[in-house]
């Protein structure tokens, strides 16, 4: 076979995988375009006849996907600026540092990774229960930190690996203290690894369904997955056009957030993966 035909077949695979990957956003985006009379009149293919901007005010105030949006936000930021301060700090003290017990507590946050997330939910209903903090925004923000830092811990542990000990010897020898150097040294060398921590668990914070489900009972304090799964009930009826609105505000942060840190993250993970 040439390389010309192998040339061929490789981009038509390629362009196949893209218009698979990318064809359900399209219906998605133009379904939430849709007027309710389109959705019975026309082909559930066919091209919105306009902009129907009615069913993301819909979605938005009668389906309250706007307070689900910002409770959202609010738990994923929090939960993320909390993994981050954590993060750094412990994977640096568990490559760059010499002390006793750093293995123990490498392999102890290790085993985070190798528990269940569903065998944990009852424990942790019971303990937030007697605590008097179940159906709050504290408890929900406490178990994404808590179940984002073994992931986290073990991705930066990578890129701390990937860093150079004579750069930080020289700070040391310049008389840079442990504050300054972790300031000025270590988080700007370690920035791609740090977006790519946020954009993954950003990803996985704002998905989560199991979590709130069992700990938010409120409405108004539910997050925005929970929301699209009571959303029909908010009308009694399907208003399709209105539900693919609100699926769309709920996909719209993650294609944006990937769309402008997609570079960093495959810098991140290509440092992480090789060994300076």
């Amino acid at each position: 076979m040439s390389k010309r035909i192998k040339s061929v077949i490789r981009v038509i695979i390629i362009v196949a995988i893209v218009v698979i990957d990318a064809y359900p956003i399209f219906w998605l985006l133009t379904s939430a375009m849709k007027s309710p009379t389109e959705f019975t009149a026309n082909p559930s293919y066919s091209l919105p006849e306009g902009f129907y901007y009615q069913n993301f005010v819909n979605a938005w105030t009668r389906g309250h996907m706007g307070r689900y949006f910002l409770n959202s936000l609010f738990y994923t930021v929090v939960a993320l600026l909390f993994i981050i301060l954590i993060t750094v700090p412990v994977s640096f003290a568990l490559t760059k540092m010499r002390w006793k017990g750093r293995e123990f507590f490498s392999n102890y946050f290790l085993t985070g990774l190798m528990v269940p997330v569903a065998t944990a939910l009852l424990p942790l209903f019971q303990i937030y229960s007697k605590m008097g903090i179940l159906n709050t925004r504290f408890c929900l923000i406490i178990t994404y930190i808590a179940f984002g830092l073994s992931l986290s811990i073990f991705l930066m542990c990578g890129y701390m690996r990937s860093l150079s000990d004579e750069i930080l010897e020289a700070s040391v020898i310049d008389g840079c203290g442990i504050f300054k150097m972790m300031w000025y040294i270590v988080v700007p060398l370690m920035k791609n690894g740090i977006v790519t921590v946020l954009v993954l668990q950003f990803f996985y914070k704002w998905n989560d369904l199991l979590f709130s489900m069992t700990f938010v009972s409120d409405s108004k304090l539910k997050t925005i997955q929970t929301g699209l799964l009571y959303f029909t009930d908010e009308f009694g009826t399907k208003d399709w056009g209105s539900i693919f609105a609100s699926i769309a505000i709920s996909v719209l942060p993650m294609l944006v957030i990937y769309l402008f840190l997609n570079k960093k993250v495959v810098e991140g993970m290509t440092n992480g993966a090789v060994k300076g």
